[in-house]
C-alpha cells in the first residue's frame, strides 16, 4: 500500500474509533478518557500510557471541554492537523446528531406534563453525577490540610464574589506550586502519585472503579 493510502486509511482509523467512543460515554467529557485511553492505549497501540498521562495533563489545563481535547491531541500526535480534524469529527458528530434529536423531542413533546416531569428526573439525576464526579475528584485531590484548605477558600470565593474561572485555576497552580515549594525547603516528602487499588483489567492497568465506561474519577 502506498504511504499516501496508508495516511488516508490512518486518518479512517482515527475518526471511526473516535466515532465509536462518543455516543456510549454518558456523563461528559471525563467519562470519555478512560474509553479513550482503552482505545488508542490498548486496542490501537497507537500512543503509551505515558503520553496519555501527559495528553490528559494538557487536555484538562485547556480550555474546553477535556474529552474533545484529547481527541484534538491524539489525533495530532498520529496524523497532524488532517489527523486532529478526523479525531474531532468522530467525536462530536454523534453526540451532535443526538442532540440535535433530543432537541426536537423538548421542543416538539415539551408541553405534555409527562414529557416535562420526564426532563425534570433529568436535571435531578445529572445533579447526582455531577455530585458524585465532585465527591470522587475530591478524594483524590484533597490529600491534606493545605489542599483542604484550598478547596474550602474557592468555595468560598466561588459562593461570594464573581471572579472568572480563569483566577481559580492560575491560583490554583500558584498555591500548589508554592505549597510543594514550602515543603521540600521543609525536608516534607511530596507525594503525587495516585494510589492504584479497586480494579485491575484484563491489560493489567489499576483503576479506582470498575464502572469504566463512567470515568475512573468522576
Amino acid at each position: 500500500m502506498s504511504p499516501k493510502k496508508e495516511y488516508v486509511r490512518q486518518l479512517g482509523s482515527i475518526f471511526w474509533s473516535f466515532c465509536k467512543i462518543s455516543p456510549v460515554t454518558f456523563g461528559g467529557g471525563y467519562a470519555m478518557i478512560p474509553v479513550i485511553e482503552r482505545e488508542v492505549v490498548q486496542n490501537r497501540k497507537w500512543i503509551t500510557s505515558k503520553e496519555m498521562a501527559d495528553v490528559l495533563s494538557v487536555s484538562g489545563s485547556a480550555p474546553g471541554g477535556i474529552g474533545v481535547n484529547a481527541a484534538v491531541f491524539v489525533g495530532y500526535r498520529l496524523g497532524g492537523i488532517p489527523g486532529a480534524a478526523s479525531a474531532v469529527t468522530g467525536i462530536t458528530v454523534p453526540t451532535f446528531a443526538i442532540v440535535i434529536a433530543l432537541s426536537y423531542m423538548y421542543v416538539t413533546l415539551s408541553g405534555i406534563p409527562k414529557v416535562a416531569a420526564a426532563f425534570q428526573g433529568i436535571q435531578c439525576a445529572i445533579v447526582a453525577m455531577i455530585a458524585l464526579a465532585g465527591y470522587r475528584m475530591g478524594k483524590q485531590a484533597l490529600r491534606d490540610k493545605t489542599t483542604v484548605g484550598l478547596f474550602v477558600l474557592a468555595i468560598a470565593l466561588l459562593l461570594f464574589s464573581n471572579l472568572h474561572p480563569m483566577f481559580f485555576i492560575a491560583g490554583g497552580a500558584l498555591a500548589g506550586w508554592g505549597a510543594a515549594r514550602l515543603k521540600a525547603a521543609k525536608g516534607k516528602p511530596i507525594d503525587f502519585e495516585e494510589q492504584s487499588s479497586g480494579y485491575v483489567d484484563e491489560y493489567g492497568n489499576h483503576y479506582k472503579y470498575s464502572d469504566y465506561f463512567i470515568g475512573d474519577g468522576i
